[in-house]
């Protein structure tokens, strides 16, 4: 039950969308130098991001993930300074949901956790899919697991692939930096509680068994395959991030993994995005890396449209890192 009512906090942003990009004039030597000494500092830290000039400042997007712990070493104290030093910060959507929210949840756990009566999971999944889940769940003792949801089996295999129960996300970090240095900022935007729990409860087993499977193949890579998601991550190998089973059964797990929820947030990122191009100075934007550097996302499309993107390689046919 623990897990169900957790996941209501779990508000991933992502970008995307249709929207125009435009160009400006290149910025003062004095905003160059300034925007230069504060990313100089920022990627010590061993994360992905990149710097997009403007006319009057930068833009700097750091590449968040999901997952992980909080012991895992990544140098905060870096962007930290940079955090500290930035006019404004552009933080992820975020989710607020009410006591009574909350309450729904538990008044409804079955619905979240169980499939409808005389159902089991063969009732919906495909022949390969029940392959990998029976022989993930050998030697279990309870075959509970055959009634219970996709999203539910779901939140288990991914603990089994290694997720961790308490993490030390990016966005903490710089939140709670921003605060103690005074620094302004504000999310791209809010998902009501209510909407996000209308749309758990609403929706047919079957919308999530995309999240399903890529939560099974998680869990067959284990937490060795998590361990590697860090690794790449802080080695600024972002190609390698984005296929780690992990990373792709966060992206499509509820919510973000939702049909209706999913567009929704990339096309308020895009609008985020857009305007914070037109702030002077500095912006340092918390994003998820995957809505950053898939395939026709938000750097893809600043390079189209004529920026100068500087930071690690993000397709497969960048040789090297753009600096």
């Amino acid at each position: 039950m623990m897990s169900m009512i957790a996941c209501l906090s779990l508000v991933v942003v992502l970008l995307g969308g249709g929207s125009a990009w435009a160009q400006t004039a290149t910025p003062s030597q004095e905003a160059i130098a300034t925007v230069d000494e504060i990313v100089v500092v920022a990627r010590r830290a061993g994360l992905p991001m990149w710097t997009v000039e403007t006319a009057t400042g930068s833009v700097i997007l750091v590449g968040a993930i999901s997952g992980v712990p909080r012991d895992y070493a990544w140098r905060p104290e870096a962007l930290e300074a940079a955090t500290a030093r930035a006019e404004r910060i552009l933080y992820p959507i975020e989710g607020r949901a009410s006591l009574a929210d909350v309450m729904r949840v538990i008044w409804r756990i079955r619905t979240v956790a169980r499939l409808p009566k005389d159902t089991t999971i063969a009732d919906y999944a495909s022949p390969e899919l029940m392959a990998r889940l029976e022989q993930l769940h050998a030697g279990e003792r309870s075959q509970g697991w055959r009634t219970e949801t996709p999203t539910a089996q779901s939140f288990d295999l991914l603990k089994t692939a290694g997720a961790p129960r308490r993490e030390r996300a990016v966005e903490r970090v710089v939140r709670e930096t921003a605060r103690r240095a005074d620094v302004p900022g504000q999310s791209v935007g809010f998902v009501r509680g209510d909407e996000m729990i209308d749309n758990l409860l609403q929706a047919p087993p079957e919308t999530y068994l995309p999240c399903l499977d890529a939560a099974s193949r998680a869990a067959e890579a284990g937490p060795d395959g998590a361990a590697r998601r860090l690794d790449d991550w802080s080695r600024l190998r972002v190609t390698a991030v984005l296929a780690n089973p992990l990373d792709q059964a966060f992206d499509r797990c509820w919510p973000t993994g939702d049909p209706e929820i999913g567009p929704a947030l990339r096309q308020r990122w895009i609008t985020a995005v857009q305007a914070t191009l037109a702030e002077p100075g500095v912006t340092l934007a918390v994003a998820p890396l995957r809505l950053l550097a898939e395939e026709d996302g938000v750097l893809d499309r600043l390079q189209s449209a004529g920026f100068d993107v500087r930071g690690p390689a993000w397709r497969e046919d960048q040789s090297s890192a753009v600096q």
